[in-house]
């Protein structure tokens, strides 16, 4: 009897066992069903969310969507071209384009006669040479390791453009001012050969400045500069309309060419110290500090002298551009106290001022003064 006892007990405990791990084994399936349930509800309110949010929300402004794009494609754009517009240096293009406007209202005011499609061509020209210049400036500057972090010009410094890009900007330059000196020889009345030997002239003074003799390495840079954006422009602006060679175009030119000079000269005072570190020779080197300076004094207020004497001889219109000489005072107050970081760009502004008030002074004058320039 106690057997039999034992026996039935060892029988009913693995009963129990058996039956509650069926229980355990059923609760884990349970379990595990109820989780993949939660899963697929999770999902399909969030894909119910995603319908909502985007196409039933409240909020959604598709034009505020499209302004946001076209802001970010603006951005890019803009970022991507960035570095090719520092290189090409537009702030100076004014100094090539004014000489133009003085030539074509010079030629004008001696002849009654204007072509906008010269004037336009001719801009293109000098528009494509002064871009060209620019960047090989850039290209020889940082080849001949002139350039550094601290310079004013870091394109190539920076790694923002190869020097292959350059040179390849520079050469797209040079032909662009071709095809409108070819068109230039198609649609002008003047001789051909007038016109390629200024249109050439200015396009190898352009190179030279930096590239093959370099001019600026040995102080010759700033006669190239004072001849290529005074005389040569305004003549060959004068010529393409249809003049003849004439010393009075240059004459006319000098104000517009001492102040453009300038520009170039506050740029190499600032840069003296870094340029004598690299064993080139400037022209605010030679002269030093002091001397530097009166040549400066000299390029801002000389102009001023030219335009009272138009004003006395001539036209009395030619007082406009000598009311820009109160711009010219804190300009000679910042070279003086060696403030010379932002003095280029700021005698650049002032050159735009003058020559705007110095074409209109001329368009205003009468053309008997003019006469001898035809």
């Amino acid at each position: 009897m106690i057997i039999t006892l034992e026996v039935k007990r060892e029988r009913n405990k693995r009963e129990r066992k058996r039956v509650k791990m069926k229980s355990e084994e059923e609760l884990m399936l349970v379990e595990c069903r109820e989780k993949s349930d939660n899963k697929e509800i999770g999902t399909k309110s969030e894909e119910i969310g995603t319908v909502d949010v985007t196409v039933q929300g409240p909020h959604t402004d598709p034009h505020r969507d499209n302004r946001l794009s076209l802001t970010r494609l603006r951005s890019s754009v803009y970022t991507k071209l960035k570095p090719y517009l520092s290189a090409l240096r537009p702030w100076s293009f004014t100094t090539s384009l004014c000489p133009v406007a003085l030539g074509s209202c010079l030629y004008y005011k001696s002849s009654q006669q204007f072509s906008v499609w010269i004037f336009l061509t001719t801009c293109l020209c000098a528009l494509s040479v002064h871009a060209a210049g620019n960047l090989v400036n850039t290209y020889y500057d940082y080849v001949k390791g002139i350039d550094s972090k601290k310079s004013d010009d870091r394109t190539l410094v920076d790694d923002l453009l190869r020097p292959n890009d350059v040179v390849r900007m520079g050469a797209v330059s040079y032909c662009m001012g071709c095809v409108g000196f070819v068109l230039l020889s198609c649609i002008s009345p003047s001789r051909l050969e007038h016109i390629a030997l200024l249109y050439f002239g200015g396009l190898s003074a352009s190179f030279l400045y930096t590239g093959g003799l370099g001019l600026k390495y040995i102080a010759l840079g700033d006669l190239a500069i004072f001849l290529t954006f005074g005389p040569i422009a305004v003549l060959f602006a004068f010529i393409t309309q249809g003049g003849d060679i004439s010393i009075y175009p240059l004459l006319y030119a000098l104000p517009l060419a001492l102040n453009t000079e300038a520009i170039l000269h506050s740029n190499n005072s600032r840069d003296r110290e870094s340029d004598k570190e690299t064993g080139i020779v400037t022209l605010a080197i030679l002269l030093g500090s002091t001397g530097s300076y009166v040549l400066f004094t000299f390029l801002i207020f000389t102009p001023y002298l030219i335009f009272a004497m138009f004003s006395i001889f001539y036209s009395v219109w030619f007082v406009l551009p000598i009311f820009t000489i109160l711009s010219a005072f804190p300009l000679e107050k910042l070279f003086r106290k060696r403030s010379l970081t932002q003095l280029p760009y700021l005698v650049a502004s002032l050159n735009l001022k003058l020559a705007l008030s110095y074409i209109c002074a001329c368009l205003l004058a009468d053309s008997e003064f003019m006469h001898a320039s035809h």
